[in-house]
């Protein structure tokens, strides 16, 4: 039996990992701004806004008095904008930062000390298929799912010696209700030169909500079984769409890679050894 603290727990795929780990055998620390909806004997839950450094750090005090320890650490929760890199607003682009970067930040400080003193756990970091592949669109969103997968890279080298993994998922689209308007600011800027990009997207993320491919339950299964496994990954793709774009941008890197590899070695001093 390990205890989980998953954030963002009262909807679709948080609640889905609360559910699936309690079903496991797991207890959980299920923390939301609302926690209404949170129900269950081994659940613990409790209010928490991430952007909130003093509320995650009680959060974790509360974790820590009522089941001794933290095993698994759950980041998902977040926010999306949805507009050109034009479109954002200052105040619309710090909002996602301080949610999906440092709401992150502030979550996984908490945990670390109780985990670094167990020489033992594991922190799961919620990126997405746009953490690795840019979109038209979602320029702002991708760029703070880019900085949660850069974090957590670095992370997994530090903690690693302490026996702490770090584990990135990417979900591509999953029929959760990211899409709404609950989750997913849209600006009310529209530029017309970018109708045929971002505008697209736009339009497309209107006919797709709920009806993604992805199955939330399937993905917090996996979150689950991956928690527990002999030797997690760093990184990990959910659903094909997202599989398919991280190896199709791979090829990419490889192929300017190779294209451009007469210049890019070209800046380095005569002498200079690799």
């Amino acid at each position: 039996m390990s205890v989980w603290f998953v954030t963002g727990a009262s909807r679709r795929l948080g609640a889905e990992i609360v559910e699936k780990a309690l079903a496991a055998g797991h207890q959980v620390v299920a923390t939301a701004r609302d926690t209404d909806a949170i129900l269950g004997d081994k659940v613990l839950p409790v209010a928490l806004d991430v952007t909130d450094e003093a509320q995650a750090a009680d959060a974790v005090r509360l974790a820590v008095e009522k089941f001794g320890r933290i095993d698994v650490l759950v980041n998902n929760a977040g926010r999306g904008l949805l507009g050109a890199v034009e479109e954002a607003s200052d105040a619309a682009a710090r909002a996602v930062y301080e949610t999906n970067v440092f709401g992150v930040l502030n979550v996984i400080r908490a945990v670390l000390p109780t985990m670094r003193a167990q020489r033992s756990g594991q922190i799961i970091n919620l990126s997405s298929v746009g953490g690795f592949v840019g979109s038209a669109g979602w320029g702002i969103y991708n760029s703070t799912k880019f900085a949660v997968e850069g974090l957590s890279e670095a992370l997994a080298k530090e903690v690693a010696p302490l026996g702490i993994g770090v584990t990135i998922v990417e979900p591509g689209y999953f029929r959760t209700d990211f899409l709404d308007g609950t989750s997913l600011h849209t600006e009310a800027t529209v530029i017309d030169d970018y109708a045929t990009t971002a505008g697209a997207t736009r339009d497309r993320a209107v006919t797709a909500n709920h009806a993604q491919p992805g199955d939330p339950a399937k993905a917090a299964a996996a979150i689950v079984e991956l928690a527990h496994a002999e030797n997690p990954p760093l990184r990990i793709q959910l659903g094909r769409d997202s599989f398919a774009a991280v190896a199709a941008k791979l090829t990419f890197v490889a192929q300017e890679q190779d294209a451009w590899r007469d210049l890019s070695t070209s800046t380095d001093h005569d002498n200079a050894g690799i």
